[in-house]
């Protein structure tokens, strides 16, 4: 639901009462991911999107239906269909199921409370009920911030507790998913599963070096929703002018900078310097935080180099195993912009723990729940 939260926001401020529906299973090849959300309101207008276009007339239906009704939320099922061209279902061959419910705001001020975090770019996490017995499907729990406190419930202080705890992690990770509680008759003997929406600040891009390729990158990065950070020692190249589309631009050495700045599992740091005063000390540095992605520019006599002088410094085989070094997939990319884009399909790659080969080249899935085939043991670029 927290991709529609601006609509959502708007619409509780309004008291306006809506049918909120949420995929809450995928499987085989859906367009969309759990936790994707359409909105319909009393008055009839439609809000965000669950299958790019194949069921949306269907779940519009299916909203108005539960508005009407003020009843108990509905579930359905939609998958694949091709032996008649008007029937409803997904093209893609894959299936989804869709939980729909009615949302009276005046009800749930702490639904309005996160989706009021949510717009201003601050943590908000929202856990609801898609699986359970009748009377508990749609019922919501809210945690802000750093998720200490929470707010709502989903009947009982057991289950409340439980669902926070992993709410938590998941809020931290910046991860939706569906995670099932109970059946343990001496703490939470009603089984449930509960599907948390997160909405985390945005993952940090740290790009160190401020060349041609650095401005090109953070383009792409902004496109992809990093916070993205520019940093070089030499403050006549490390200008505002120079990188318009960067959240900041700092003047400093990277390592000094790197070790004063936070970062978490979803950090992906980039070094386009490719000089060893630079790198060393920087990457040394790097390989020892639990960072998400680490990557390095340089020709393959560099990344040679570069591993050894990292060696010397005391960095671990182990260590040294993270860096993805000559940085990028192999595209053929010659220009900044080319460069960029084979760097962001490298993170992207790394982040998903998918393949990086070609989709006719596969056979299983296209859209994965959860890990896929490990990365390749070394990817390449043509970026010197």
């Amino acid at each position: 639901m927290l991709n529609i939260a601006d609509t959502l926001h708007a619409w509780c401020h309004e008291a306006r009462p809506f049918a909120l529906a949420t995929v809450v299973q995928v499987s085989g090849s859906a367009p969309l991911p759990p936790g994707t959300s359409l909105a319909v309101d009393i008055a009839g207008e439609v809000v965000g999107s669950i299958s790019g276009g194949c069921v949306e007339g269907a779940v519009y239906d299916l909203c108005r239906q539960v508005l009407q009704d003020h009843g108990l939320p509905a579930r359905a099922r939609f998958g694949y269909s091709d032996d008649d061209a008007f029937a409803i279902g997904l093209t893609c061959g894959g299936e989804i199921d869709v939980l729909v419910q009615r949302i009276e705001p005046t009800d749930l001020p702490h639904l309005t409370a996160a989706l009021n975090e949510a717009v201003r770019d601050r943590p908000a996490a929202v856990a609801q009920i898609v699986d359970g017995p009748a009377e508990h499907l749609g019922r919501t729990l809210t945690l802000l911030g750093d998720g200490s406190a929470y707010d709502g419930t989903l009947g009982g202080e057991n289950e409340d507790r439980a669902v926070a705890a992993q709410a938590r992690a998941l809020l931290r990770a910046g991860r939706t998913a569906r995670i099932d509680i109970g059946g343990h008759p001496d703490t939470c003997p009603t089984k449930l599963s509960v599907l948390v929406h997160t909405h985390a600040t945005p993952p940090r891009m740290l790009i160190f070096g401020a060349i041609d390729f650095a401005a090109a990158l953070c383009q792409a990065g902004r496109f992809l929703g990093y916070r993205v950070t520019v940093c070089d020692a030499r403050p006549v190249f490390a200008t505002r002018a120079r990188f318009p589309h960067a959240d900041e631009v700092i003047v400093d050495w990277p390592h000094r900078y790197l070790a004063a700045t936070e970062t978490d599992a979803r950090t992906a740091i980039c070094v386009l310097t490719h000089d060893a005063k630079f790198d060393i000390p920087l990457l040394s540095l790097a390989l020892s935080l639990p960072v998400g992605y680490i990557g390095a520019m340089g020709s393959r006599r560099t990344h040679a180099d570069r591993n050894q002088r990292l060696r010397e410094a005391g960095v671990t085989t182990a260590q040294l195993a993270r860096l993805n070094s000559p940085i990028g997939l192999d595209l053929g990319a010659h220009t900044p912009e080319e460069t960029a884009i084979s760097i962001t399909a490298e993170i992207i790659t790394h982040s998903h723990r998918a393949t990086g080969l070609p989709l006719s080249h596969g056979t299983g899935p296209i859209h994965r729940s959860g890990p896929a085939a490990p990365m390749p043991a070394q990817a390449t670029s043509t970026a010197a």
